[in-house]
């Protein structure tokens, strides 16, 4: 069966499951995701990644919203197999052991993508070596680097022990495992008389290599000093390759990942421009991310199951969701919220009430997601909610144990809950992980998302709630751009960004949020039909469109050409 396997994908985190911490947001959940489609549609798929025997961080939260991490504890051994092959690839000359846990990811029709989690906890290994694949995104450059060598090299090389020697491409999910176009160059090397490296070499690679660029933050894309790299990686003639390893004194993994494949996508059309911008020169194509059907909730599924039989093999069949009636639609939907409420109730003691219109905001921490966007003008929220109708918020999310501004931006959310408390309830949930989110994207009535354009490229989570019938109260950044129409599958905030202004005024996004969300609370309390058909048109336009079922389909056309 190995021999059959055609697509290698190598991320460095995947969601999979809540109890395995293999995952930190949405590159994670987004390559979970994507690997459950290419199981449902039986793609000849194999998955690379790390084990993070540490996790990411569990996430507590003190009264006034400070973040306390701890590591998470999980048993490998309760979701995976040890499988018996070794492999060792070098970091600064020491000899480093590798070895793999398995765990089955099985499609709806039973085919089954393996994925391997690289493991360096053994007892041949250095103490320093043993804890590579501890932490997910922890400690410093070196260890990143180090991490990466386990991933790339060692993943190509665990690939071939493991017997998958037809591999045609090796689709590299960001940057963080550009150094396998290294081992398939050295592959070639070593298969060659004079071991020299040549043009043909590296257009060899490129052919075999695909490429996925998920932000347009600086800080997403990984770069080593020279000096790093060569101490770590040890010599090799590649790094005098000007351009190609090496840019202006970094290696720099986007850059390495961009000279070695032969298709390179952003993951939404606008990202997919601003991408060409950032990397000109480049010919960088656009397949915009989708979410898997696991995010819809039981009571949906149930709904569907009645109304669209087979709409989990044909994702696209979820148009139909436009005949479904009314009063099963919103039925459906209160019986997921009234999961969560019971969830936010039971957590903050805050009493939350079924009836009245709740918002979701629930991704990671950072500033540019700007989460206190909508408390800028604490009495105008006051009075929204006194004059037009109640309202209720959910938030959830964990910062970077190191992004000290995205930890005050927790803080900041806990002292608006304070001042508002009297007019407005707002909860913070901890631990933002899977089992949370489902609840959370299925269970509020509308979906706020205002991050900082161009920063957000693509976006997944309100394609969760639109799956689940909310729609979108969002700023046109990312995904958004595609999925809005105003008033049919939600609403935008601020700018027109499909018409290209970036140029963005905080205090302008702040006041036409405000705005529509008069006209959300007025449709949601006023006008319950027409709210209920736009949930209906978000399954309808959105959830059978953004899903990684098309995705899948779109790569294999485009990137996979099996």
């Amino acid at each position: 069966m190995n021999e059959e396997r055609k697509i290698a994908y190598f991320s460095m985190e995947i969601g999979l499951e809540a109890a395995m911490p293999t995952y930190s947001g949405g590159l994670g959940i987004l390559a979970g995701d994507t690997i459950l489609s290419a199981a449902d549609l039986r793609v000849p798929m194999v998955a690379v990644s790390l084990l993070h025997r540490k996790g990411y961080f569990y996430q507590r939260l003190a009264e006034d919203g400070t973040q306390i991490e701890e590591p998470v504890a999980w048993n490998p051994d309760d979701f995976t197999q040890e499988m018996p092959q070794r492999v060792a690839v070098s970091i600064e000359g020491r000899t480093v052991q590798v070895r793999a846990w398995k765990f089955e990811v099985k499609g709806a029709g039973g085919f089954v993508v393996p994925v391997y989690f690289l493991d360096t906890d053994l007892e041949d290994n250095a103490e320093e070596d043993r804890i590579l694949t501890q932490y997910l995104y922890g400690l410093d450059k070196h260890y990143r680097l180090c991490q990466e060598v386990v991933l790339g090299i060692g993943g190509v090389r665990m690939l071939r022990a493991l017997g998958y020697d037809a591999i045609k491409r090796f689709h590299m999910n960001e940057g963080h495992a550009s150094l396998l176009t290294l081992e398939l160059l050295d592959e070639r090397i070593r298969a060659k008389d004079d071991k020299t490296m040549t043009t043909e070499d590296l257009a060899a690679v490129r052919e075999q290599c695909v490429f996925t660029t998920h932000t347009p933050v600086a800080a997403g894309h990984d770069q080593f000093d020279m000096e790093l790299a060569g101490r770590v990686l040890g010599p090799h003639e590649a790094f005098a390759m000007e351009g190609v390893f090496c840019c202006n004194g970094t290696m720099n993994m986007t850059y390495l990942a961009l000279n070695l494949s032969h298709y390179v996508n952003g993951v939404a059309k606008k990202h997919g421009q601003v991408s060409r911008q950032m990397f000109e020169g480049y010919k960088i194509d656009a397949i915009t991310n989708g979410i898997h059907n696991r995010w819809v909730s039981e009571s949906m599924q149930a709904l569907y199951d009645r109304h669209i039989p087979g709409w989990r093999e044909d994702n696209f069949s979820l148009r139909y969701a436009l005949s479904i009636p009314c009063q099963e639609v919103t039925a459906a939907h209160a019986a997921a919220k009234r999961e969560l409420i019971n969830k936010v109730n039971r957590q903050t003691n805050l009493g939350f009430d079924m009836d009245v219109l709740t918002l979701g905001f629930a991704r990671r921490s950072t500033t540019y997601k700007r989460a206190d966007l909508l408390f800028g003008n604490p009495d105008r929220l006051r009075r929204l909610a006194k004059d037009i109708g109640p309202f209720q918020l959910v938030y959830s999310g964990k910062a970077h144990p190191q992004d000290h501004e995205g930890k005050a931006l927790i803080k900041r959310i806990f002292a608006a809950s304070r001042e508002l408390r009297d007019s407005i309830k707002i909860a913070y949930l901890p631990n933002y992980e899977m089992t949370i989110a489902r609840q959370i994207v299925a269970g509020v009535d509308v979906w706020l998302n205002t991050p900082q354009p161009p920063m957000e490229a693509s976006g997944t989570s309100g394609m969760k709630a639109a799956m689940n019938g909310v729609p979108s109260l969002s700023v046109l950044d990312g995904w958004w751009i595609e999925g809005c129409i105003e008033d049919a599958t939600g609403w935008a905030i601020g700018q027109n960004h499909r018409h290209g202004h970036d140029q963005v005024d905080p205090s302008k996004d702040a006041e036409d949020l405000y705005c529509k969300l008069e006209h959300v609370i007025g449709l949601y309390y006023n006008e319950p039909s027409k709210f209920c058909s736009i949930m209906q048109h978000a399954i309808a336009l959105n959830g059978s469109f953004f899903n990684t079922q098309r995705m899948m389909q779109q790569y294999v056309l485009k990137a996979y050409y099996l």
